[in-house]
């Protein structure tokens, strides 16, 4: 798969995987996450004004995942209950989502963030048992909870080259 950054032209299949991965949520018993239509177009488009939106293509050239990977500090993580592995500069995946067409989305997305960075976070929701697994496969470490803007918790999880 190819990591490029997003286009204008992208955002309806954008649209259509934050639809796909709403559904997946609610399918493996993820009634809160991504709720209200977040994320939407607006926040694609918001991504792209910054310059932190990319996206996943197959061998077709068919986009089949997207994220946000967002250099600097993340102001929702500067408090957590418990503890990050350090407190090194890094970059925060958000929304990141797939079609469910292809396998291994994180992993290729953590791997190529590797390529831009030393430390990363994330967080999710506590009841998206399928992003944790696939976090710790990955090597990230759950490092506590944190709260964002609305209020709402979510697991926060890093993975630093010099924790390694």
């Amino acid at each position: 798969m190819e990591i490029r950054p997003t286009r204008s032209d992208d955002i309806p299949a954008i649209e259509a995987i934050f639809d796909s991965a709403r559904r997946y949520m609610r399918l493996t018993g993820n009634m809160e996450q991504w709720n209200d239509g977040y994320p939407d177009a607006g926040s694609v488009a918001a991504d792209m004004e910054r310059g932190v939106s990319y996206v996943m293509e197959n061998s077709e050239g068919k986009v089949v995942a997207t994220f946000a990977f967002i250099p600097g500090e993340e102001p929702t993580y500067r408090e957590i209950a418990g503890r990050w592995l350090s407190d090194r500069p890094y970059c925060t995946v958000h929304r990141i989502a797939s079609d469910g067409s292809a396998r291994g989305v994180l992993s290729r997305c953590v791997k190529w963030g590797f390529d831009r960075a030393d430390s990363i976070r994330i967080d999710t929701h506590a009841d998206n048992r399928p992003m944790r697994a696939a976090l710790a496969e990955c090597g990230f470490t759950e490092c506590g909870v944190i709260h964002l803007l609305n209020g709402d918790e979510r697991i926060a999880f890093q993975k630093d080259i010099s924790t390694l």
